[in-house]
């Protein structure tokens, strides 16, 4: 599968993209505080078999478990000297489960940290971390680069052009938005049609949204309703399985496959042209997903 081919299949139907990373591994035996990247070096056939359960299911986008693999992330493990080692495992895993069924997006997500005046980080450093670990993950092969989970505008659009500047094909770009009385933002105040000029800022090829707190499958009907009255790109829907609860000390997700897989018309009407998951969302939500729109 190619990467024009990608794009090319993403204007031309709907895409089923894959779930859950983090809690899948945490299923898997990952201790909630644990790094999960690391599993891509200490465990990588228990990663190896979470990919093949959502292509199995369906998933034709998978994502790399390389959310967290910046060096600023990784030095909360003492693992920051092994940026590309993990980065490169991941492309590895995933790539050797997609084969040739299923395009393969790197996953960048945030520093790990605030940005000045609010943080501590310029930006030449959080460029610096960024495009190191997109060197990485393009280098390695992977199909796009998904920059997910971002609250911060423009922290998106410096991970957007470190994607670009190391080689990146196709850049993804995902806000994760929360809701209260004033509509919907990201933690850092950015609103829907903000999100998508600093989307169109980055030249993201796809925009979208994944995760956030405090909403419901409805709410990302909405969001994503917004985002298509602003732009006329492909869009990318990942929604929660709901907010997490504590069940006997376990991280528990609420929202089941059928609860999720009744609203995913809706999200199409409201002008998404990929459907996958976030936290929570597992094998058998992204199976129902596709058994829906029939992919």
């Amino acid at each position: 599968m190619s990467k024009s081919e990608l794009l090319e299949a993403i204007a031309g139907k709907i895409i089923i993209a894959d779930g859950a990373i983090g809690t899948e591994l945490q299923r898997a035996g990952l201790e909630p505080t644990a790094c999960c990247e690391s599993w891509n070096l200490d465990y990588p056939e228990r990663v190896a078999a979470i990919h093949r359960a959502y292509i199995e299911a369906g998933a034709r986008l998978i994502t790399t478990n390389s959310f967290r693999a910046n060096r600023l992330a990784l030095a909360q493990f003492g693992l920051e000297s092994r940026v590309e080692e993990i980065n490169q495992s991941a492309v590895r895993i995933a790539r050797d489960a997609a084969g040739n069924r299923a395009w393969v997006m790197g996953s960048i997500g945030p520093l790990g940290g605030l940005l000045k005046p609010l943080g501590e980080i310029s930006i030449e450093d959080a460029f610096g971390v960024f495009i190191e670990q997109a060197h990485a993950l393009v280098a390695s092969g992977v199909d796009a680069i998904i920059i997910e989970t971002m609250t911060g505008a423009q922290e998106l659009k410096i991970a957007a052009r470190a994607a670009r500047e190391a080689g990146a094909a196709i850049v993804i770009a995902s806000m994760a938005f929360d809701k209260d009385h004033h509509g919907y933002k990201t933690m850092l105040g950015v609103s829907v049609e903000q999100a998508i000029q600093a989307m169109a800022e980055a030249n993201a090829d796809v925009v979208g949204t994944n995760c956030g707190a405090n909403i419901a499958m409805s709410d990302y009907v909405e969001i994503v309703r917004r985002m298509r009255f602003y732009t006329d790109k492909p869009i990318i829907a990942e929604p929660n399985a709901g907010q997490p609860d504590i069940v006997e000390g376990k991280i528990v997700y609420k929202q089941t496959p059928e609860s999720m897989e009744a609203v995913i018309e809706e999200l199409i009407g409201a002008g998404a042209n990929v459907i996958g998951g976030c936290c929570g969302t597992t094998p058998e939500h992204i199976r129902m997903f596709g058994e829906n729109l029939k992919c």
